[in-house]
């Protein structure tokens, strides 16, 4: 019965949803350059994302985000799910990185350009430096914070390793850097499928780690501490390929 609702109903209802809250996003852009209403809307689409897909999203330890303060938000990513899913429950002012090719994606692409994402180009070092320092410079002059799935991409079946791109960012803002565990999206909607399957989504916030006195020498060390307690507050294991301890 739920995978007919989820091709009558959620399937086409997201469609449709993407298509009409890219529009007012895009409108909002007219006025508004700071990218501020846009991101409203984009908590209102995601809300309406997870209740056309029948699911529901749990949120334990939010009172340990300051709202007046700014982060880099670190998740696990599992699902296409993962970002309605801290969009429409985090209750903070943040932008986040999303692949080069989204942008050219229309509505969804216009959105993610005229809120201020930033694209990331993969396997381009170069490309990827220079991200990361906007990403620092959006954190330190809009006083916003930004997230990140530093895994590179969704994970299929358990927690990848994670890149340094996080911690380099949170360093070099002189911001905290906070672990957020979600748990239940890969059931939502797995990857290669399209079919939404309704659950509970868990998501999970730790505490917000210091980067106060460090240096870009720490930025290994910090990377596996992230990675330490994300896997932790999901109940998985560090792969053993993940990022050793920097210097």
């Amino acid at each position: 019965m739920w995978k007919v609702r989820s091709l009558l109903i959620s399937f086409p209802g997201i469609i449709l949803a993407t298509i009409a809250m890219g529009s007012i996003s895009l409108a909002c852009s007219l006025w508004d350059k700071t990218g501020v209403s846009q991101h409203r809307v984009a908590q209102w689409w995601s809300r309406m994302l997870l209740a056309l897909g029948f699911l529901k999203c749990r949120a334990i330890g939010l009172e340990k985000l300051d709202p007046a303060r700014s982060y880099v938000l670190v998740s696990n990513h599992a699902s296409y799910m993962d970002t309605p899913a801290i969009m429409g429950t985090i209750p903070l002012e943040f932008r986040f990185f999303a692949k080069h090719g989204l942008f050219s994606i229309p509505f969804l692409g216009w959105h993610l350009r005229h809120a201020g994402h930033l694209p990331v180009v993969r396997d381009d070092p170069r490309a990827s430096i220079k991200a990361m320092a906007e990403g620092a410079k959006l954190i330190r002059e809009r006083g916003v914070s930004l997230l990140l799935f530093p895994e590179g991409g969704r994970s299929e079946v358990q927690i990848q390793p994670f890149k340094e791109g996080a911690a380099y960012i949170a360093i070099k803002a002189g911001v905290p850097i906070v672990p957020i565990g979600l748990v239940g999206t890969r059931v939502a909607l797995p990857m290669h499928s399209a079919i939404v399957r309704p659950t509970t989504i868990q998501l999970l916030v730790g505490d917000p780690i210091e980067t106060t006195g460090l240096s870009l020498h720490d930025r290994g060390r910090l990377t596996a501490d992230l990675q330490e307690r994300v896997a932790s507050l999901i109940g998985e294991k560090v792969p053993t390929a993940a990022v050793p301890p920097g210097e």
